[in-house]
């Protein structure tokens, strides 16, 4: 019985036709299940869903993956191009940077494959297989091996992943991993197999006053104007496995790659985008929303503001800096920034109500059906939420302070066992423990690192953290700041910058030189980051306690609410594993009396130019090109240069790099952001509202081309026009 029900879900979550088309993050392999190609074939689509993806064939699918830790990435040639977001390989493009070489002001253009850069760190990820294992984690929680709750968690995922993979006819190839994951609140699971080569070089990015235009300004807006694109090439043994950089690598000769189409857009066009979503939120409860807005966003906005303050001030005096900290502040922006626009969207898109609705809904549902359950999951949800709320704000602003904000720290742990290797006189723990610190202090000090930046990021947050949280909350270490410093953090903080083993070069050889316990002891960041993660593991402590029990009740949930919305269906929340979204190119009216077109011109780039402004320089060949028209085989049809345009998908982070397909399966554009007035997406989808950005192919092969000078690249590519 419990089986039957349990087919019963799957069929109304998955099987039924939906009355919106737009809405969704769709797993591939529910797509026979669903007859997801009849909807997308009445918006425009021209394939059959094995074109698409197929298990035992190569289709779409196998030009697509996961492009270093968090985007999504496509094959645009025979030879392994990949194509993605500029801010997507903004890392790589800065850890090959310095001043003598400034690929991020400069842009980087590869003439020739010799020159194409190594990437140390930085993987490409294939989907090679997906298998549904629902039943064999059902099986084991009725057969009493785990537990109902801990079938959701890492550990028994994790093993369970290995498990298979060692019984798989995979086991042992090039590059295999597998990874079990729920999806549905833990209604369905899934085991997936991927490939990860980890040669990847870099081949082009355009000058971030093309790939970033309209920087932090821009972010989340339309009109936009940002040419958001960087291309980087999978190399591969001889045998074309995934392989550790080698110079005799080659190019990889990929076993699908999409074609490009120069035709242009129009507007209610089909569009789809198959990428990684990062995470959605769709089925949370009123609360929940209000959780995420003051325990999550209000202090994410508040710490970071103060913090990007800092370094961009510094960024701004120092080329050396600004190239050193150009990563890590626009990561940190962007969903600063997010934040805000996610909590003003909540209020103008009335979210909560919308929830409040659902759920009176749901209540309705509930009692009808004479469903126990049901009738008291959202008030047991209520309840937990109401007491997690002051951990998990206690939560956040200590990981945006203490364990993201401030870089520097010390290896307390290393240091007190080699205190005890000291004391016993065992010295081969202590040349051990010596070693491992020698290690340490070069990954504190990296090229990316400025002591003096951080140390003014500290004077910042360590006062904004005592303002934010309960006296009672604070670390230990608030109360030498308060006791033996009188409440100077300036003094305290230059204290630990200045005195502690881990300070500079001076001070660490002097100790490495001659380690003593009492040095060890006496040393005040020690101190610092011992009573940090006490903190940190009393409150990781206290959030699971307030929070046991809810990943049962998301999953009752969630099953309730596909049962209430069938016949139509709904798409599990995003998690990183590889989903299509079907659309059409489109406009929006963002409010009275404003209409948005749906597509942007190199005209406006013009237009916003301003020099003054280094979120807005323009470069001077681009305004060369511009002037003389010079656009080549890429322009529409009245002459001018595309830039960007919107389309319906329904995508969030993640999605950033992944490919934009037209209904005959071509590349028109890559997704790169969402708009401002659609920021409450991830948890509520708004028809209405929601639009996808993308930057369009034409006007990234036109800088690949005319400014970039890399015609070599746009001759591997397949072309339709």
């Amino acid at each position: 019985m419990k089986k039957f029900k349990l087919l019963l879900l799957a069929l109304m979550c998955v099987a039924f036709l939906p009355s919106k088309a737009d809405e969704g993050m769709w797993l591939l392999q529910l797509m026979q299940e669903q007859h997801l190609t009849d909807r997308m074939k009445a918006q425009g689509l021209l394939l059959e869903a094995d074109d698409i993806y197929n298990p035992n064939k190569v289709s779409l699918k196998d030009a697509v993956g996961i492009f270093g830790g968090g985007c999504t990435g496509e094959i645009i040639s025979p030879d392994g191009l990949i194509l993605t977001n500029h801010h997507c390989g903004y890392g790589a493009i800065q850890q090959h940077s310095s001043v003598e070489h400034d690929y991020l002001t400069d842009g980087f253009w590869a003439k020739s494959r010799k020159e194409e850069l190594p990437t140390p760190n930085l993987k490409f990820k294939f989907v090679e297989r997906i298998v549904d294992v629902t039943d064999k984690v059902n099986a084991k929680v009725k057969d009493g091996e785990v537990t109902e709750e801990e079938s959701f968690g890492y550990p028994f995922l994790k093993k369970l992943a290995d498990d298979e993979l060692k019984a798989s006819d995979l086991n042992g190839k090039p590059g295999i991993s597998a990874q079990a994951l729920p999806f549905y609140a833990g209604n369905k699971f899934y085991l997936i197999y991927l490939k990860t080569y980890s040669d990847v070089r870099m081949v082009a990015a355009p000058p971030s006053s093309i790939g970033k235009f309209g920087g932090e300004t821009d972010n989340w807006m339309w009109p936009r104007h940002t040419c958001d694109f960087s291309v980087f090439r999978i190399y591969a043994d001889a045998n074309g496995e995934p392989a550790e950089y080698n110079e005799s690598n080659v190019p990889l000769k990929a076993k699908k790659h999409l074609t490009i189409s120069l035709k242009g857009i129009e507007e209610g066009d089909y569009a789809m985008i198959m990428g990684f979503p990062g995470s959605t939120s769709r089925y949370l409860t009123q609360s929940e929303v209000k959780q995420r807005m003051t325990a999550t966003n209000e202090p994410r906005i508040r710490v970071r503001g103060v913090r990007q303050d800092v370094l961009k001030k510094e960024m701004a005096a120092s080329d050396k800096v600004r190239i050193q900290y150009a990563s890590k502040y626009a990561g940190s922006s962007n969903y600063w920034k997010n934040s805000i626009g996610m909590n003003k969207a909540i209020v103008d898109n009335k979210v909560l109500e919308t929830k409040a609705e659902q759920e009176a809904r749901f209540a309705k549902f509930a009692k009808e059906k004479n469903n126990a359950d049901y009738e008291k999951v959202v008030g047991q949800i209520d309840a937990l939420i109401e007491k997690s709320n002051p951990i998990l704000y206690q939560f956040t602003c200590y990981n945006e302070i203490l364990r993201g904000g401030i870089e520097f720290g010390t290896p307390f742990v290393v240091l007190d066992s080699l205190a005890n290797a000291i004391r016993k006189k065992d010295k081969a723990a202590i040349d051990k423990y010596t070693q491992s610190l020698k290690e340490v202090y070069a990954a504190i000090h990296n090229k990316d690192y400025d002591h003096e930046v951080d140390r003014k990021v500290a004077k910042a947050l360590l006062p904004l953290y005592a303002e934010m949280v309960a006296a009672d909350a604070l670390p230990a270490f608030y109360n030498t700041i308060r006791n033996d410093f009188k409440g100077n953090y300036d003094a305290y903080i230059d204290n630990l910058y200045d005195n502690s083993i881990f300070s500079n070069e001076q001070n660490f050889n002097k100790f490495i030189n001659k380690p003593t316990v009492k040095a060890i002891e006496k040393d005040p960041m020690k101190a610092f980051v011992a009573a940090k993660y006490d903190l940190g593991e009393k409150l990781i402590t206290e959030a699971r306690a307030s929070t046991e029990g809810m990943s049962l009740l998301h999953k009752t949930y969630v099953r309730g609410l596909c049962e209430m919305y069938a016949p139509e269906p709904k798409a599990p929340d995003a998690n990183f594993t590889i989903r299509l979204t079907y659309g059409n190119i489109k406009a929006y009216n963002p409010k009275d009396g404003v209409h948005y077109k749906f597509y942007t011109t190199l005209k406006g780039v013009m237009e916003k130019e301003d020099p003054t402004n280094p979120e807005f320089v323009v470069p001077a060949k681009l305004k060369e090109l511009y002037a003389a028209k010079d656009f080549g085989r890429y322009a529409m049809a009245n002459g001018e240069m595309p830039t960007c345009f919107l389309s319906t998908n329904d995508i969030t982070g993640g999605n950033s790099g992944s490919p934009v397909i037209n209904g005959r399966g071509e590349l028109i554009g890559t997704a790169f952001d969402g708009n401002w007035e659609s920021l409450s997406g991830d948890i509520n989808f708004d028809e209405n509202m929601q639009r996808c950005i993308s930057v369009d192919v034409r006007y990234v092969l036109f800088i690949i081309d005319k400014l970039g000078g890399c015609s070599h690249l746009i001759d591997e590519m397949t072309i339709v026009e």
